[in-house]
């Protein structure tokens, strides 16, 4: 992947992170934020370790590489097949396939991090194939060793790529008595065939029969190399170990051909022929030295056996990114949204389920908790009026179903009755002291008796002066007699209690009012003695009236709650 397109994929996921925990995460705004920082530094951290990672790697020389819409396998070739068509480029582009030279020094994982960081879209179709020459090679415990180690390599490179990486194991070796390229093969679930440039492919009895004693002499020699390959290289791929899992390649390849350079006289193959064949020389199986120049094609036949790429380009390599991490965004918002909306079904639930086990009676938590239904029918009403927040839309919301249960709930709510308003005090209803006005007075007479004083002390007790209080001093007889003499009686008998009141309470003019009604107001029936008796009276009560019992001068005679006593 180039390094625009992981700029651009970084650039999406962090626009889809921002919206993500700024918009739905079921958390405080600080947290949220945290999340976005960590998420963030993961991608830069992600993107940097991927740019250095293939800096790091030793550079190769990969500018004959096909086009990235090369869909055709890719093999990768290590081992013993260092062909002079491959030394100014370890590209070699066939009409089937394309091989890549993988030198000893170079590590499979590396090599194949820098083909995919120029194609992205090869991963599926890359093979490997481990190319074995015995004749190359003096030591058999130096040979199992390098190929224990490509075995871990290649168990690298498909953990590291994420694909099946095929595995080809190649056999070969040279003799003089042939001069073109003889091929067998083994796939899983079929006979050995024999494959030549010149003819299809066939049985080896077929081609024995058509090629007689050399066919047969090159067929002892291709079964010794079938028994040597399997107990020296394809049973180290095969073998259980503990440390790196089983290797089992798709097809196993045998190929005897002109002398190959780089041949030794002594090696791993002259002394397995020798030991299992009993012959030191055999003629025309030995290389005949190590400076022959014939060089041995690649097995192009086996291309068509491997898998192909799929058609990725690397745009749609990064669509593919790019939908994969809007996929994921989506379940978080999704995710995210649908959390926000349960919480808020609990918090409302509760608030109701709380209204509702308050007792009626009990009126202070009883508001309290219709305060907080309250605003929660604002929220929805809000919601509901503006639109749906982002963090509960995503066609999750679910708060159109709680809005008539919280307005009944706040509709239930009976507040308490106000308390009463205080009342005034109700004025004072005058205090009557009535008196017999035949025990003060002679009949006829307006003249205080003799003796009278004490009962006027005893009966005025409560009748006392103080401002805003008129004593109004009224006078009664009964209706025997001259009317108009009797109005005059009933004036003066009032004036005499008056002046008596007055000069002994040494209280003011000011604070006395002096009535005389005759027989006009009686308060019992004239026909009998007794209501007679009865109507003949002096009332004295207070009465309201404003600027009352003041002293001339003063604002105030007597105090509020200074009361003057009449006696």
């Amino acid at each position: 992947m180039s390094l625009a397109q992981q700029r651009g994929l970084a650039l999406w996921a962090t626009l889809l992170s921002v919206v993500i925990c700024l918009g739905f995460l079921p958390v405080s705004r600080l947290v949220s934020v945290l999340v976005l920082l960590a998420i963030l530094g993961l991608i830069l951290a992600f993107c940097t370790v991927a740019s250095r990672r293939v800096e790091h790697d030793a550079p190769l020389y990969l500018d004959d590489l096909p086009e990235a819409t090369y869909h055709q396998p890719v093999v990768l070739v290590c081992g013993d097949l260092p062909l002079a068509c491959m030394q100014h480029s370890p590209v070699l582009t066939a009409t089937q396939g394309c091989w890549i030279r993988v030198e000893d020094h170079q590590e499979l994982a590396s090599v194949v991090r820098q083909i995919l960081w120029k194609r992205p879209g090869w991963g599926r179709q890359l093979s490997v194939m481990v190319s074995v020459c015995p004749q190359k090679h003096a030591d058999s415990e130096a040979l199992t060793s390098r190929l224990l180690a490509l075995r871990w390599q290649i168990s690298l490179l498909r953990k590291e790529n994420g694909h099946s990486v095929p595995l080809i194991l190649h056999g070969q070796v040279g003799s003089v008595m042939t001069n073109d390229m003889l091929w067998q093969t083994a796939l899983p679930g079929e006979d050995v065939r024999v494959w030549r440039e010149s003819s299809a492919p066939g049985s080896i009895a077929a081609w024995i029969t058509t090629s007689g004693a050399p066919a047969m002499q090159q067929q002892v020699m291709m079964n010794s190399l079938m028994s040597w390959f399997h107990q020296r290289v394809q049973a180290v791929f095969m073998d259980e170990n503990p440390d790196v899992p089983v290797i089992t390649p798709v097809a196993v390849l045998w190929g005897i051909g002109p002398i190959l350079a780089g041949s030794l006289a002594t090696s791993v193959w002259t002394s397995w022929l020798s030991h299992h064949t009993a012959m030191q020389q055999v003629t025309g199986w030995q290389p005949t030295g190590t400076d022959s120049t014939v060089i041995s094609p690649f097995p192009d036949f086996i291309l068509p056996l491997l898998p192909e790429g799929r058609g990725l380009t690397p745009r749609g390599r990064v669509f593919r990114y790019a939908l994969g991490i809007f996929t994921l965004a989506a379940i978080a918002a999704l995710l995210s949204s649908g959390w926000n909306n349960l919480q808020m079904l609990q918090r409302v639930s509760f608030d109701i389920a709380r209204y509702d086990r308050i007792p009626k009676h009990d009126f202070g938590p009883k508001a309290d908790a219709v305060t907080v239904l309250r605003d929660d029918a604002a929220t929805l009403d809000d919601h509901a009026r503006n639109g749906v927040p982002i963090r509960m839309g995503l066609g999750l919301y679910q708060g159109g179903r709680l809005r008539m249960p919280v307005l009944d709930a706040i509709r239930s709510w009976v507040p308490p009755l106000p308390p009463p308003e205080p009342q005034p005090k109700p004025k004072p209803v005058p205090k009557i002291v009535r008196l017999d006005s035949m025990s003060l007075f002679d009949s006829g007479k307006a003249v205080l008796k003799t003796g009278s004083t004490k009962m006027l002390v005893n009966s005025l007790v409560g009748i006392k002066a103080k401002p805003g209080w008129l004593i109004v001093v009224a006078g009664h007889t009964d209706n025997t007699g001259n009317a108009q003499l009797n109005q005059t009686l009933s004036l003066e008998r009032a004036a005499a209690v008056r002046d008596w009141m007055r000069d002994t309470g040494d209280v003011p003019e000011s604070c006395f009012a002096v009535q005389g009604y005759g027989a006009s107001r009686p308060i019992a029936t004239n026909d009998t003695p007794e209501g007679r008796a009865l109507n003949r009276r002096v009332e004295i009560s207070l009465v309201p009236q404003a600027n009352a019992c003041q002293i001339p001068g003063t604002p105030s005679a007597l105090s509020q709650d200074d009361d003057v006593s009449q006696h």
